[in-house]
């Protein structure tokens, strides 16, 4: 949790020098009383004509230099109870030990790690859109994703868009926050959808109409009785579907595991629900 303590760090040293400094403090304030009393005692005594102009100059003089060492005092001890505070060191948000890179008795010198803390909610899940669709991607869109061996479906937010495109591969680096409802561990890969827009309609094709030769995808198209092969090309993927973006405009009718269909060749409908959509 957040504040917890996981390490310490000798504290013997610090925690004697925090006391040391703690009772300098006390002895400057109670020299910065004594000189305060003397000074009101010597403003009383050049009232009544009996104190000197040096006298209550060098009182006045001691009452400075005394509220000056409590000013010192109490940085030194500031100081020394910060010491004291960094030989503690604490989580500085609730997350996961993934690893411990120092034991009881090491040597540490300042600013090596001791403990690789990972915060698990919500996690970070980084992206690379391609530059062709990185003008529709805003912060605040929805981003659906899965994992290898798990059949659930999670949904994140986009929260961070770089303002470049990457100049090695052209892709835009983008960030989603996803909240962790214990299934997902850092470091696992992804396959991820952004949405850009919840209202713009898709046309798609059963998963088992579409065939791949050569690196090529197409689907078989039935017109007037007849196969034609369609060369397409696809976008998103569901568990039953595939997005189309090119190669057919709707309301076509495919073949559903068309083998080796080849075009001209005559087709048969036995049936409905075969329309692409």
């Amino acid at each position: 949790a957040a504040g917890q303590e996981l390490a310490l760090i000798d504290t013997a040293s610090y925690d004697a020098l925090a006391r040391q400094a703690a009772a300098n403090l006390a002895k400057a304030q109670a020299s910065a009383t004594n000189t305060a009393r003397s000074l009101q005692r010597v403003q009383e005594l050049q009232r009544d004509k009996i104190a000197s102009s040096s006298e209550y100059d060098q009182a006045i003089a001691d009452f400075k230099q005394a509220l000056a060492e409590v000013k010192a005092a109490e940085a030194a001890e500031a100081i020394a109870r910060l010491n004291l505070s960094r030989s503690r060191v604490k989580a500085p948000f609730d997350g996961v030990v993934a690893e411990r890179l120092a034991n009881s008795g090491d040597y540490v010198s300042v600013g090596a790690p001791i403990i690789r803390l990972v915060k698990t909610d919500p996690l970070r899940l980084r992206l690379d859109v391609p530059e062709r669709e990185s003008s529709a991607v805003r912060v605040g869109q929805t981003v659906l994703l899965s994992v290898e061996g798990d059949t659930n479906v999670y949904s994140g937010t986009l929260t961070r868009v770089s303002p470049s495109i990457r100049q090695s591969d052209r892709m835009l680096p983008v960030e989603a926050d996803v909240p962790n409802r214990g299934a997902l561990r850092t470091g696992l890969f992804a396959r991820a959808r952004i949405i850009v827009d919840v209202q713009d309609s898709g046309l798609s094709v059963p998963a088992n109409a579409l065939t791949v030769f050569a690196g090529i995808e197409k689907v078989v198209a039935v017109q007037n009785g007849k196969a034609v092969e369609t060369p397409v090309t696809t976008g998103r993927r569901g568990t039953d579907w595939v997005e189309i973006l090119s190669g057919l405009s709707g309301g076509e009718t495919v073949v559903l595991e068309p083998g080796g269909l080849r075009t001209g060749q005559t087709v048969m409908i036995a049936g409905e629900g075969n329309d692409s959509r």
